[in-house]
């Protein structure tokens, strides 16, 4: 505005024709009088537009010193918070490019020149989305309801984060534009929530309730569709599709008073959108329930009798000479399937070193398309991974020694270790470890993946647990554990019953290295048997 405004100046005082003979006529001369006067305001608008902008940037700069200073003193812990994450992918994908297009209007060559150079590693458009929708995840599987996000109530945070009337809309229009009309309402209804306590907002009420009485309509509730509608006519008595909405929601209300033999409607529900108000729609994940369930803690087949049979003991690996005047704290985790945890697996240096090594390889994990075989990325499974050697550094090949000795089976054909970040509401959904596919190339060469070693090099504030749907158990990440299972009976057969998942991270980085080993070279370590036995 403020360039246009200079540009439209200076194309009255130099572009209009010079008239020589206005000083002979007063009259003609009164008219430049009031000319002067569109000038002078119009110059007015142009100092109060430029001195507008700086206070905007002024107010976004120290906003933001305040915020970098708090999340440079601890990158991974502020990031911990989901919050956090996700308002981080909005302002460098949405906001910075509003304040560049703000500085633009009047270019400063240092920001622009900042921008150009740094706006390679902004994340995208799809990263903001990716950070959206993994909060809606997380409002999913630990059932939080949108307030609490809003709020930053959430389990064993260290950072207040707040999300604005403007980040909710935006929450839920993205939902909206998903035909996500599950997760529009929540949001819409906490935006609307927020305004109506006062706050203010770029966005305006229509567009909240536009948005907000379609998604409830979507739902089926027509009551509270026809309600909203209303309050958004008497808001915006113009609105160009308010009035035909109201008359449609009215007429199908009719309809289906008359199909059940009712003249008249029950007052519309009165209570506050809440996070049971509406059902949420079913997905293609059978177990969808269950492994939620597990994920929060609930549903565990942890029996007073099942944990009977759990102990603990010292594992020297069948007398291995590296284990014998350190042997291995072994812990039971479940009976069968057998799992059990080593503690101790990995010392605070070697999971530093291990990360140090992983961060600059780390690519967003993949997983094998069922129908095609290739390796292609997949939204159940949320993560970055890196595989490294052994060669590569003596903590490695130490590391993948251990897993050797503790568990007795050559890591000579096993992959290579691969090492895990979860983002923001990371997660890997119900899964099997071992090939169901016998046409896989790999399985000819080494065979399926026997067994699963898998090390937690990070304490997870919340979240983040390993689940079993098939049996009801649930392991809590612990910084330098590590637990290990069988993927296939004795016969060889896949152990169906280890179908498991990573659940989200709710707060914190959840940091992991798994090796799978696989079956070629263990044909005397753990002999084959005809029947499908643990």
């Amino acid at each position: 505005m403020a360039t246009f405004l200079g540009l439209t100046l200076l194309t009255l005082f130099f572009s209009s024709p010079t008239q020589a003979e206005i000083f002979t006529s007063i009259g003609q001369m009164t008219d430049l009088i009031y000319t002067e006067r569109e000038l002078v305001k119009s110059l007015k608008e142009y100092i109060e537009a430029e001195e507008m902008k700086l206070e905007a940037v002024k107010s976004w700069a120290n906003k933001l010193d305040l915020l970098t200073h708090a999340s440079t003193s601890d990158p991974e812990g502020f990031l911990a918070h989901p919050v956090n994450a996700y308002k981080l992918m909005k302002r460098l994908n949405t906001e910075w490019s509003e304040l560049e297009s703000l500085v633009l209007q009047d270019p400063s060559d240092g920001f622009i020149s900042n921008m150009s150079m740094h706006r390679q590693y902004f994340p995208d458009e799809e990263d903001e989305k990716g950070a959206a929708k993994a909060l809606m995840r997380l409002q999913d599987t630990y059932k939080l309801d949108s307030e609490s996000f809003s709020k930053g109530k959430l389990p064993g945070v260290r950072y207040n984060a707040l999300l604005t009337v403007d980040d909710c809309f935006d929450m839920g229009k993205l939902a909206y534009n998903e035909n996500d009309y599950y997760h529009s309402v929540l949001w819409m209804q906490q935006a609307l929530r927020q305004m109506d306590s006062g706050e203010d907002a770029k966005t305006s009420k229509a567009d909240v309730l536009d948005y907000l009485s379609y998604s409830v309509y979507q739902m089926g509730d027509l009551p509270r569709a026809i309600e909203l509608t209303r309050r958004l006519v008497a808001i915006d008595p113009s609105h160009q599709r308010a009035g035909g909405n109201l008359h449609y929601f009215e007429r199908l209300l009719s309809k289906e008073l008359r199909d059940m033999g009712r003249s008249q409607q029950e007052p519309a529900d009165e209570r506050p959108i809440q996070l049971d108000t509406y059902k949420r729609p079913k997905d293609y994940l059978p177990e969808r329930e269950v492994y939620e369930a597990l994920c929060r803690g609930e549903g565990v087949k942890l029996t007073l009798r099942r944990r009977s049979r759990l102990f603990c003991r010292y594992q020297d690996g069948n007398r291995n000479p590296r284990l014998l005047l350190k042997p291995m704290k072994e812990e039971d985790e479940w009976d069968s399937p057998h799992i059990v945890r080593y503690l101790e697996a990995l010392s605070d240096e070697e999971i530093e070193k291990i990360k140090e090594l992983a961060k600059p390889k780390l690519a967003r994990a993949t997983v094998r398309d069922p129908k095609t075989g290739v390796l292609t990325v997949a939204h159940y499974r949320v993560s970055k991974s890196a595989w490294l050697e052994g060669e590569e550094d003596p903590v490695i090949a130490r590391v993948n020694q251990r897993i050797e000795d503790i568990t007795g089976l050559t890591v000579d054909t096993a992959e290579l270790l691969q090492v895990a970040n979860y983002g923001v509401g990371g997660q890997y959904e119900p899964h099997y470890d071992f090939s169901r596919r016998p046409f896989d190339s790999n399985l000819k060469v080494d065979g399926n993946r026997l067994a699963t070693f898998l090390n937690y090099m990070s304490d997870v504030e919340a979240g983040g647990a390993t689940v079993f749907p098939d049996f009801g158990a649930a392991i809590w990440p612990r910084k330098g554990t590590a637990v290990f299972w069988y993927n296939l009976f004795k016969s060889g057969e896949g152990d169906y019953r280890t179908r498991h998942a990573a659940c989200p991270v709710l707060v914190g980085s959840k940091w992991v290295s798994n090796k799978w080993i696989h079956e070629r070279g263990q044909e005397f370590r753990r002999p084959c048997g005809l029947t499908e036995v643990d």
